[in-house]
Formats: structure tokens, C-alpha cells, sequence
């Protein structure tokens, strides 16, 4: 009896505890209460993001707006190789700040060494590319409509990164911060809420922070009394020719396809064109069908995306598959017409002055190029790896 009576005092005394566990160890954590993350404060804050003189406004999606705490954990993403199958890598192991956001080979080594086939795009004012009910808008063959859609992608490759979408997720659900991290910037009320795609949302964000118009020609443009070397301003003149109406020099028809009166700034059309790099009979010849191979038309096979030229010192490798090492041979392919296809650009099959370029007008193309490269940004610690420059990372 005795025994009785003290196993019902125990009991009293745990259903007692239980009802006073909140008040006296505090609140429960988020396992504890099946994933609840609501006890974590959500303060969304807006991103301010001015663009730099001569660079528009930066159109953002609708469903993701830029937020203090979404930019934050992005970046983290970004830098964190927690995203690969080994955790080997992470997005920045391709795509480097002090190289403008690519690697310096001519295409991306993944995990365990192994190269894929293209050449890892420059990440310098990506999020000016998205154009609105456009399909085609990223990667060199423009097989992604959205950034959001572009981040998830090397992810699952498996000459990247090789890892699969949900058991990355699961690991940052038990991550001592991802969790909270996820509440600020999205306002999830559960763990089970985190997912790929609010992921790609907050790495997106980050990558839409990437914005560069601080070079040598910006300041050329917009700060008094700075002013291009000559070489450089000949360059510029015979860069733009007739597209500003007022060149007495050679035109090099260079801004047919990396310049345009709503873009310039940009110094890229934002299009996809077959530049002549490989000479084809048929439109079926093309080892990488690059757009064709995407919206299955024939006419675009061989055709790719016309990159931006700002930075473009920092990022050689050139061309989709990283096969000119200097720009001096990627002028050399210009001035040459490139080779014969079916759909060579027109801009190629049509310029008969830049095959007329003597090697000092090409050096002087060459030298404002070269004042397109934007170094400042190389100290910005909001876009380096937080976990070199930070002493509390995760705060």
C-alpha cells in the first residue's frame, strides 16, 4: 500500500512540473514542440539598394522582395559548402570576387575534379538580366527564366555539386542556425516549412546585391575632371563608332551587340547570338546547340548569351566554353569574321570595318576594356565570405 501511495505522489509531482515547465526553464525549443520556429521575432526590414550612378533601377520580382535578414542569409548560402554532396564546395568555390565572380577556368571543376562544359558566368550585376515573362534569361544558353530557378540547379548536378535538394534541407533543419536564420528572412512558423525554395529565394536576394558601375569609365563619366587615357578615349569612340553618332575613328562595331540605348550602361543587349566560334554546314553541326538546345528551334542552335563586358579583364577565360585565354584573341575572332554557320550573326557577316583594325586601334580597344574593370568592390566585406571577415558569422 505503502508503495502505492508513493508511486501517486510521483505522479502528482511530474504532472506538476510539466504544467510549470514554461514558467520556470523557459519556453520550449522548436524540436521540442514538433518544429515551432513562431517564438523567434520576425521584423522583416527592406534591402536599400540605390543603383550607382549610370545603371538603372534594378527590376525585382514581386514574390521576392529584397529584406535585410533575406540578403543575410543568401550570402550565408552562398559561402556555405554545407550545399554540396561531400561538403566540399559552395557556390563561391566557382565563382570568386577577386575574378568578378567566376573561376579562371576555361569551364568549372566540380566535386572529385571533374569539369563540365561550360565556363562559369561572371556574377557582377546578374539581377539586371531578368526580363519579365521572358523564358529564356540565364545561363549561357538562357535555360533559366529566373535567378531563383538558376541557384537550384548546380545543387543537384552532378559535375557541381552533386548533392540532392532535400537532404541539404534536412540538414540545415537540424543546423543550430539555419532555422532561426530562415524565420527572420521568410517567416516560416515551422521547420518542416524550410525548403529548396525559399533557398534559392534568399540566395537570390544576395546575388541581386551584386551590382558594379565604380570603374575607371564610370568615373570617366560622372566624376569631373576624370578623364580616359587616350588610348583609352580612341578606344571608347571606335567601341561605340556610329552608335552615339559622333566617332570621327574607325567603327569597330563592337556596340552592336554589348551596348544599345537601353542597356548601355550594362555594356550587353542581353541576347543570344552565334558569334562564329565554330564553323558548321548545317545547323545539327554544333557540338553545344547552347539556345537551341534549350527551346529546341533549330535556328538557335550554336547561339549564346552576349555577356557583359564590364569586368570583362577579370573573368578569362572568354567565350561559353572558355577557349580564348586574353582578349587579345577574342578581338583576333572578330576581326577575323569569325567562322561560317548558317546563322552567324548578322552583326558578324555584315562588319567589314574591325577586319580593317591595325594593331595599335586593336591595343586601343583593348585598353578601354581594360578601364571597364571595377576593383572597389573587392573590399565590400557584405559580399565576401562572412565566415573570413566576421568575428560572430552566424549573428
Amino acid at each position: 500500500m505503502n508503495k502505492v501511495k508513493i508511486c501517486i505522489f510521483f505522479l502528482i509531482l511530474m504532472a506538476a512540473a510539466c504544467r510549470n515547465r514554461d514558467t520556470e526553464i523557459g519556453p520550449l525549443s522548436p524540436i521540442e514542440t514538433e518544429g515551432r520556429l513562431d517564438d523567434i521575432a520576425y521584423q522583416p526590414v527592406a534591402y536599400s539598394q540605390t543603383p550607382p550612378p549610370g545603371l538603372p533601377a534594378m527590376e525585382i520580382p514581386l514574390d521576392n522582395p529584397l529584406t535585410v535578414a533575406g540578403v543575410k542569409l543568401g550570402r550565408k548560402l552562398f559561402y556555405d559548402k554545407i550545399l554540396s554532396r561531400d561538403s566540399t564546395q559552395s557556390c563561391a568555390s566557382c565563382h570568386k570576387i577577386e575574378k568578378a565572380f567566376t573561376d579562371g577556368f576555361a569551364t568549372s571543376v566540380g566535386i572529385r575534379g571533374l569539369s563540365g562544359s561550360r565556363n562559369a558566368m561572371s556574377l557582377i550585376n546578374l539581377g539586371y538580366f531578368w526580363k519579365q515573362n521572358r523564358v529564356n534569361n540565364f545561363n549561357w544558353d538562357g535555360k533559366f527564366a529566373t535567378i531563383e530557378a538558376q541557384v537550384l540547379s548546380p545543387v543537384e548536378h552532378p559535375l557541381e555539386m552533386d548533392a540532392n535538394w532535400e537532404v541539404i534541407i534536412e540538414k540545415m533543419r537540424n543546423h543550430p542556425h539555419y532555422p532561426r536564420l530562415f524565420r527572420q528572412a521568410f517567416g516560416i512558423n515551422n521547420l518542416n516549412e524550410m525548403s529548396k525554395e525559399l533557398a534559392a529565394k534568399a540566395l537570390a536576394q544576395f546575388l541581386r546585391t551584386l551590382v558594379s558601375a565604380g570603374s575607371e569609365f564610370d568615373r570617366s563619366q560622372w566624376v569631373p575632371l576624370n578623364f580616359l587615357s587616350d588610348e583609352a578615349q580612341r578606344g571608347y569612340e571606335m567601341f561605340i563608332g556610329d552608335a552615339n553618332g559622333s566617332s570621327l575613328l574607325k567603327d569597330a562595331e563592337c556596340a552592336h551587340c554589348h551596348s544599345s540605348n537601353r542597356s548601355r550602361a550594362l555594356f550587353a543587349r542581353n541576347n543570344f547570338s552565334n558569334n562564329g566560334l565554330d564553323s558548321v554546314g548545317s545547323l545539327s553541326e554544333f557540338t553545344d546547340l547552347g539556345l537551341g538546345g534549350v527551346n529546341n528551334i533549330a535556328r538557335d542552335n550554336g547561339k549564346f548569351r552576349e555577356v557583359s563586358l564590364r569586368n570583362i579583364a577579370l573573368t578569362a577565360p572568354y567565350m561559353h566554353d572558355g577557349r580564348f585565354q586574353t582578349l587579345e584573341q577574342v578581338l583576333d575572332n572578330y576581326t577575323t569574321g569569325g567562322h561560317p554557320a548558317p546563322n552567324l550573326a548578322i552583326e558578324m557577316s555584315a562588319s567589314a570595318t574591325i577586319r580593317t583594325l591595325t594593331p595599335q586601334e586593336k591595343s586601343d580597344i583593348i585598353a578601354f576594356l581594360h578601364t571597364l574593370t571595377d576593383s572597389s568592390y573587392f573590399n565590400k566585406n557584405e559580399w565576401k565570405n562572412p565566415w573570413e571577415v566576421e568575428s560572430a558569422p552566424w549573428e
